[in-house]
């Protein structure tokens, strides 16, 4: 079959339902005839206007809460990259033909985004079904079979999104929880020697995937220390539990272990018996000092990155196995080593920091090494800084990152 130029914009304006594209700023960027045609509006009174100047809600109504409940969904849409179906609405609207008069509409929307190549929302799709004849039952008589269950499903509907709000409300205060226990267990690290390092840990932002990160700094015999950063699959509260019982236990195994390999192995025999810890991602690193030595060891992470002094980057991936767990026996690890020299800059961080929707893995990390040799002069502090600057987009990821800079 021939290949066929289609034309989208044409298909979007003879759409069957109601569809209006909309800016991250709720701003109408373009609305196919049909929705224009049911709300009753021109293109001039809706292209490039604010929502809600267009579909205020009805004044004359104290209950009225369509306008509310549309911009919290719009918001978590923008917040989450995830599309968000609404309950049933009432939304009256404005006669066009009698101003100050409000027309009764029932709406039943449905807000979808549309993600640009750094996954960041660019568009949301906003389609609508009017379902107000249906709802009002116009031509039956009021005490109709009819009538009556069109209006208990406005009811249920109605509940329904009560129930929706109050889950919400308690899915926050989980979050508002967890993001404390992660705070208590993930303090700034006290000083390591003469060494320099910064650590960052940023939740996710409108949503409970927070406080599967961590990092940790240990200090060993001589001049070493031991680095690590892990991810824990989940999110809340059981993630931020099993998050402390995992960074606690790779501290402990740390210091009495000859090697980030074989302290990770230890720690995927403790995963074993935690419920949650399976498929953990760790990564550990040995810095030595008197050797100018750096080991290290993987276990389904993200590799390391290290910044030379000229400015070239390189990724610690020679000692990659799966993450914890994953096995049904255990295996001893893989561990390799690497040199390093005064000022290098070793970096190690969790994938909410890199990692973007349907990009390959190879281009997000181009994107941090870019970013690393960018501000490559700057000292720990002010390069963590640049670089959650860069790379996390303006309203906050969708998921939680920690990232551990240390000064070599």
């Amino acid at each position: 079959m021939a290949d066929v130029e289609i034309d989208y914009p044409a298909v979007f304006q003879t759409l069957p339902g109601m569809v209006a594209l909309l800016t991250p700023e709720l701003v109408y960027a373009d609305a196919n005839a049909e929705f224009l045609r049911a709300s009753g509006r021109t293109r001039e009174q809706v292209i490039g206007r604010y929502l809600f100047d267009v579909f205020p809600d009805n004044p004359d109504d104290p209950t009225a809460s369509g306008a509310r409940n549309l911009h919290a969904s719009l918001r978590r849409v923008l917040a989450t990259g995830e599309r968000d179906t609404m309950a049933l609405q009432r939304y009256d609207v404005q006669s066009t033909l009698r101003p100050g008069e409000w027309e009764e509409r029932y709406w039943s929307p449905v807000n979808a985004p549309v993600l640009g190549p750094d996954g960041r929302v660019v568009l949301i799709v906003h389609r609508v079904e009017e379902v107000t004849e249906l709802i009002a039952a116009r031509g039956f008589p009021d005490g109709s079979r009819t009538r009556v269950l069109e209006a208990e499903l406005y009811t249920r509907a109605r509940e329904l999104q009560e129930v929706n709000e109050r889950l919400r409300q308690a899915h926050a205060r989980e979050r508002e929880i967890a993001l404390a226990l992660q705070e208590a267990m993930l303090p700034t690290p006290a000083n390591i020697g003469h060494h320099r390092a910064a650590v960052r840990y940023r939740p996710a932002v409108g949503a409970l995937n927070v406080c599967g990160d961590w990092y940790d700094l240990v200090d060993l015999p001589g001049d070493r220390i031991a680095v690590a950063v892990g991810d824990v699959v989940g999110h809340g509260l059981n993630a931020a539990g099993v998050m402390g019982l995992l960074r606690s236990a790779l501290s402990a195994a740390s210091l009495v272990s000859d090697g980030p390999a074989r302290a990770l192995e230890v720690l995927g025999l403790y995963a074993r018996s935690v419920e949650g810890a399976e498929n953990t991602t760790a990564v550990e690193t040995y810095i030595d000092w008197d050797t100018r030595t750096l080991a290290y060891s993987s276990a389904g992470h993200l590799p390391p990155a290290l910044l030379r002094t000229h400015g070239g980057v390189e990724f610690l991936d020679q000692a990659t196995d799966p993450p914890l767990g994953a096995r049904p026996e255990p295996v001893p690890r893989p561990q390799a080593s690497t040199g390093f020299a005064e000022g290098d800059t070793l970096v190690l961080y969790t994938d909410g920091l890199v990692e973007r929707r349907r990009e390959d893995i190879d281009t997000s990390l181009a994107r941090l090494a870019r970013a690393l040799t960018r501000h490559q002069d700057r000292d720990p502090e002010a390069l963590a800084d640049a670089i959650l600057l860069d790379l996390l987009p303006p309203g906050g990821a969708t998921d939680d990152s920690a990232l551990v800079i240390v000064r070599l």
